[in-house]
């Protein structure tokens, strides 16, 4: 029988204090696992690790330090790590100890010192973008002075807590406290949490291009470094108590998952251009929001991973699974990608919302370059629904003049007038179902009405908006449009007949059985990946062949999911999941009346 989680607590989920600044409510700390009728989208879907491997608060956490005596608590920029010591030094004086805390905080860089350092990798100050940072998260300390504190002799107890606690060189055990980068950014927007060795906080966006950019990369190398010495896994992403796990836990945990079905944790966002089919058709959201622009069914590196024992859950970062299991994930395809996953999965809801902003991606030499990204934005939209009227804009009219179209952008901007998109940008017809392909540098967006699936390249913030239809953000402030940027990049020659040619993706089937269909949808030359439909009354059983694919339910109402290890689990209409290579074989079996179509997106052979 099919789990699914319910919050034991409401009052937990509508956590929204001046920490925590979000219309998302926070993920349950503690679940109830019931029947449901798995026709439903999944919120919080979790891998069961039997009973009794994972444990609830502080106090608890309080009793592993005692039988430790020194420990250093390392972990993610956000956590509050000032909260967490003064709970800790509570529950341990209560039971009689003497405790010396060394806090790596003390140890930073001054921080006019580490915006020197860091600046470099921030582009201009009005820009969205830097490019990633070379630095370690060493450079950002006074090492020498980290390097002589010792363990307290005369204390009963000794711990170093902070990011980067592990510098510290002591030979002790390491809880690692992780935190999903969504609460992260919920409490970056509360100004609740400061970028590494800063002191204050910034203008949101600002504080999001240093994490991304400076720390979350500087986080990660590190976060890398330690996965072999860790000795437990918490999850920090509640004000008040944690939830934490052994190592040996987490890694059976992680293995397992890699050979049979990955499912990571979807998480939603409101935008200005967004619509109410999200809303509208996922239950647990918070309805109490103008609209829902995104989901991040699965773009890894802000996804984490849901594990429960005993009704407790723990997020980690999906990270960790590909920091040791990416060959298993990844199979013939790991020597390329290493420990980043290449492929993401969002929705983009604009039925009853708005346009996208016209825009376009960068290149594979200006991305790698400018923002030293290893691949690139290419694109597709899948249509899962949509209007009568719902088109896409893609591709320019046979008679583009690129220096009108220029001078007509930069009119727009600087008066505040509208543009006649359609004198330069085509608008196609869009039909559940079609597949329309945004290779590198192609003008595009997302019409009203639509209900997309974007299928990727896993970069994900470099989209240059050359137009944005003269609407403010949800603060009420212009967004950022990069005219520049774009013109380095847009190709001029993806124009008339040539967009419906080459941009439009022709299904063809590949196979065909009594009741199923291998349909072939063909991507554009610019893609590394390829993407595939089945379709199906009954069931079909397939073979891995040593790689991944990334799928999604587009039609029916429920499938189950059947490994070779004797994994089963249930995916709902529009829900995303990957079939790892190590899992070898998966059978996929129609629960419904009508036909069930499931997209599965993959490495081209020859790419």
């Amino acid at each position: 029988m099919d789990q699914k989680a319910t919050p034991s607590l409401k009052n937990e989920l509508s956590e929204h204090s001046r920490k925590r600044k979000s219309s998302q409510f926070i993920l349950p700390h503690r679940i109830n696992k019931t029947s449901s009728d798995r026709n439903a989208y999944e919120l919080y879907p979790f891998h069961s690790l039997g009973e009794h491997k994972i444990f609830n608060g502080l106090d608890s956490f309080a009793g592993w330090i005692e039988r430790e005596r020194t420990v250093m608590i390392e972990g993610y920029a956000g956590v509050f790590w000032e909260d967490m010591q003064q709970e800790i030094q509570e529950k341990l004086e209560k039971r009689g100890y003497r405790i010396n805390w060394v806090r790596t905080a003390d140890y930073f860089k001054p921080v006019p010192e580490i915006k020197r350092i860091t600046a470099p990798f921030l582009g201009p100050e009005d820009s969205v973008w830097g490019t990633k940072c070379t630095l370690g998260m060493a450079d950002l300390f006074d090492m020498e002075s980290l390097g002589r504190i010792r363990p307290s002799q005369d204390s009963d107890i000794n711990i170093c807590i902070g990011p980067g606690a592990a510098l510290s060189g002591w030979d002790a055990a390491i809880a690692y406290i992780d935190l999903p980068k969504n609460e992260l950014q919920f409490r970056m927007r509360a100004g609740a949490v400061f970028n590494l060795g800063l002191d204050t906080p910034n203008e949101p966006y600002k504080m999001y291009k240093h994490y991304y950019f400076v720390d979350w990369v500087l986080l990660n190398k590190h976060k890398k470094q330690l996965t072999d010495r860790i000795d437990l896994l918490a999850d920090g992403q509640w004000e008040h108590t944690i939830n934490w796990m052994f190592r040996d836990d987490l890694l059976e945990g992680l293995k397992k998952i890699s050979s049979s079905v990955i499912r990571a944790r979807p998480w939603f966002e409101p935008g200005p251009w967004g619509g109410q089919w999200i809303r509208e058709h996922i239950p647990g959201l918070n309805r109490d929001v103008v609209n829902y622009a995104w989901s991040f069914a699965l773009i890894t590196p802000e996804n984490g991973l849901l594990f429960e024992s005993d009704g407790y859950l723990l997020e980690a970062s999906f990270d960790f699974l590909m920091f040791l299991e990416n060959e298993n994930v990844l199979g013939k395809q790991a020597s390329r990608f290493g420990d980043e996953f290449p492929i993401r999965f969002n929705f983009l809801d604009t039925w009853d919302g708005g346009n996208l902003s016209v825009q376009c991606h960068p290149n594979r030499k200006y991305i790698r370059e400018v923002f030293g990204e290893n691949i690139t934005q290419d694109e597709t939209y899948y249509i899962l629904e949509c209007k009568e009227e719902a088109g896409v804009y893609l591709g320019f009219q046979e008679n583009i003049e690129p220096e009108a179209f220029r001078r007509d952008l930069e009119h727009s901007q600087e008066t505040n007038t509208e543009l006649d998109v359609e004198k330069y940008v085509q608008k196609l017809p869009a039909r559940k179902h079609d597949l329309f392909l945004i290779p590198n540098g192609t003008v595009h967006s997302a019409g009203a009405g639509n209900m997309v699936l974007e299928i990727s390249a896993t970069p994900y913030i470099f989209t240059f908006k050359m137009y944005d239809w003269l609407r403010l953000d949800l603060n009420g402030k212009p967004r950022p449009i990069n005219v520049d940027h774009a013109f380095n990049n847009l190709n001029f020659e993806r124009k008339g007949k040539r967009v419906q040619e080459e941009l439009l993706s022709a299904p063809r089937v590949l196979e065909q059985g009594k009741d199923y269909e291998l349909l072939h949808f063909p991507t554009h030359a610019e893609h590394f990946y390829d993407i595939n439909r089945i379709d199906f009354r009954t069931s079909v059983h397939r073979e891995t062949g040593q790689a991944f694919e990334v799928m999604i339910l587009v039609d029916g109402d429920s499938i189950e999911v059947r490994t070779e290890d004797g994994t089963t689990q249930v995916l709902a209409y529009a829900e995303t999941f990957v079939i790892p290579a190590a899992a070898r074989t998966y059978t996929l079996t129609n629960l419904g009346d009508k036909t069930a179509r499931v997209i599965s997106a993959f490495i081209k052979e020859t790419s």
